[in-house]
């Protein structure tokens, strides 16, 4: 299940008096936040990024146009920094984008249907993998070539090795 729009930061703070604000973003490279065009707000308002810089691994210093000062600026904190997902380049063979795993079915290395994808997430320790399973609840697991050996984007599957204690 492919999503129609990609989540590629959140605004966390005004920054100077110019109208900058400071993006937490979930690019490769906080420079990676500009190439794709102009960003959406949840709220459906378009913003085109003028200036850019990175600040931090996973941050960036941003100017919108129509920003001029901190006062404008203020009330874009909180603010969600989407595009369309047909923006991001197409893959090569064996990669995927995480957005493109939500929605698959969840099956153990023997075929058995555990659940779908339910989210990846990455709270700080490293990427983890959320699953939702048949019977509604939902479990994390590292997202690890052991924990995910197989993802087929194309069959519409992930393969999940459950921890032992999980399996009781």
């Amino acid at each position: 299940m492919t999503q129609t729009r990609i989540l590629l930061g959140v605004v966390t703070a005004a920054h100077g008096i110019k109208g900058e604000v400071k993006v937490k973003t979930f690019t490769q490279s906080p420079e990676g936040l500009g190439a794709y065009g102009p960003v959406n707000f949840e709220d459906g308002r378009q913003f085109e990024i003028i200036a850019l810089r990175s600040s931090k691994p996973d941050e960036a210093i941003v100017r919108f146009a129509g920003i001029a000062d901190r006062s404008a600026a203020e009330p874009l904190k909180g603010q969600r920094l989407y595009v369309p997902r047909a923006a991001l380049p197409a893959t090569e063979s064996g990669e995927f984008y995480y957005v493109d795993l939500i929605g698959l079915k969840a099956e153990d290395p023997s075929g058995n249907p555990l659940g779908t994808v339910h989210g990846v997430h990455n709270f700080g320790a490293g990427d983890v993998i959320e699953i939702e399973f048949s019977d509604g609840t939902t479990e994390f697991f590292a997202f690890s070539d052991a924990n995910v050996p197989a993802v087929d984007i194309a069959a519409g599957r992930i393969v999940i090795n459950l921890p032992r204690d999980a399996e009781e």
